[in-house]
C-alpha cells in the first residue's frame, strides 16, 4: 500500500553503478534546505560558472547563431549554416532552472547536441524568472516565443513549423506542458510534438518519489518547494492553483501533440511524470514514457559516459526522428 505524507517513505531506489559516486558527491555538496530567499546566492553561484561562448554555440563556424526579439521575449537562434533543400524542422527549447536560474544560451546547449544529430534548428527562449516575475509571466512567455516560432519567426528563419518539438527540462518542462494546454484551452497553434525531459509539473511537492529522494541527489524535495514558492508565493500547495502554471494540475489533458516523457527512477519527479504520461493516455492521447532505472535528475548530463546516460540520449533522437520525420 502506498505511503501517506505522515508515513516514513520506503527507501528510494539505488543508483545505477555508473551514477552512484556523482550522486554521492551531490549529496554531500548539496545543502539540506532551501529557501526562496537563496535566490540570489544561487544565481550568484550559476554565474561563476564558464559562460556560453559563441564558439561553442557555432561549432567553428558550422552554426549560425542569431538573436532576435520573439513579440518581446528574447530568443536565440541556432541553425546549420550549410544551405537547406527547404524550411528545416525545429526544437523550440525552454531551459531549466528551477523557474529561478537560467538562460537562452546554457539551455541551448543540451538541444543543440540533438540539433547537431539531426540537422535541424533550435529556437532557445529566455522567459522571465521567478520570484521577480512569478506566474503567469514564465509561461506567458514561453507561449508568445512559441507562438512567434511557428509563424512570424519560421518565416524569418526558414523553419518548418509542421516539423516543431517544443523541448523543455526540467522547469522549462513544466514550462513546455503549460504552455502546450494554454495553447490548446486558447485555440492557438500547437508544435507537432512535446519532448518533456524530468519535468517540473505539480506544485503539491507531495509524491512518493518527492518524499523517498527528500535530501538526495539534484533538486530534492526542499529545492523543490524554493522553486514552487518562488513561481507561486503562499498559493503553492494549496487549492486553485492553474494547471497553465503546474500542469499536474489539468483536469484534462485531451488534444495534446505526441508527447516524449523521460524520468529517472531515482529522482523527485519519477512519479509526477509517469502520472501525467498516464493521464495522456488515459485521455486518449499518444506519448512515449521512459523511466531509466538508477538515473538521477540531470544524471545524463553530469556523466554523459554512462551506459545509461547514452541509452536515454539514444531514445530522445530516435523519437526525435520519427516526429519529425527524419531519416538516419
Amino acid at each position: 500500500m502506498p505511503a501517506t505524507p505522515a508515513e516514513p517513505p520506503p527507501p528510494a531506489p539505488p543508483y545505477d553503478p555508473e551514477l552512484a559516486a556523482a550522486a554521492a558527491e551531490l549529496r554531500r555538496t548539496t545543502p539540506d534546505t532551501a529557501e526562496v530567499d537563496m535566490v540570489p546566492a544561487l544565481r550568484e553561484a550559476v554565474a561563476a560558472y564558464p559562460e556560453v561562448t559563441d564558439d561553442q554555440l557555432t561549432a567553428g563556424g558550422a552554426w549560425r547563431v542569431e538573436e532576435d526579439d520573439a513579440d518581446g521575449v528574447p530568443v536565440l537562434v541556432c541553425r546549420p549554416t550549410a544551405p537547406a533543400p527547404g524550411p528545416l524542422p525545429f526544437l523550440c527549447a525552454l531551459h531549466g532552472g528551477g523557474m529561478i536560474v537560467g538562460d537562452r544560451r546554457a539551455g541551448v546547449l543540451d538541444p543543440l547536441t540533438y540539433a547537431r544529430e539531426l540537422g535541424c534548428a533550435v529556437v532557445s527562449v529566455d522567459y522571465r524568472l521567478a520570484p521577480e516575475y512569478p506566474h503567469p509571466a514564465p509561461v506567458e512567455d514561453c507561449l508568445t516565443a512559441l507562438s512567434w516560432t511557428l509563424g512570424e519567426g519560421a518565416a524569418a528563419h526558414g523553419l518548418d513549423p509542421d516539423r516543431s518539438v517544443l523541448h523543455g527540462t526540467s522547469a522549462g518542462g513544466g514550462l513546455a506542458a503549460g504552455a502546450a494546454l494554454l495553447a490548446r484551452d486558447r485555440g492557438v497553434r500547437l508544435p507537432a510534438a512535446l519532448m518533456l525531459l524530468s519535468p517540473m509539473l505539480d506544485d503539491r511537492n507531495d509524491s512518493l518519489s518527492a518524499r523517498q529522494l527528500a535530501g538526495c541527489g539534484v533538486w530534492d524535495r526542499a529545492a523543490n518547494e524554493a522553486g514552487w514558492a518562488a513561481l507561486l508565493g503562499r498559493a503553492a500547495g494549496g487549492p486553485g492553483v492553474p494547471p497553465y502554471a503546474a500542469p499536474a494540475r489539468a483536469r484534462d489533458l485531451s488534444g495534446l501533440p505526441p508527447l516524449y516523457l523521460d524520468v529517472g527512477s531515482a529522482e523527485t519527479f519519477r512519479d509526477e511524470g509517469a502520472a501525467f504520461a498516464s493521464r495522456v493516455w488515459g485521455a486518449g492521447g499518444r506519448a512515449e514514457l521512459h523511466v531509466w532505472p538508477g538515473a538521477f535528475h540531470g544524471s545524463d548530463g553530469l556523466v554523459p559516459g554512462a551506459r545509461i546516460s547514452r541509452a536515454a540520449r539514444a531514445a530522445r533522437l530516435d523519437w526525435l526522428r520519427r516526429v519529425l520525420e527524419l531519416s538516419g
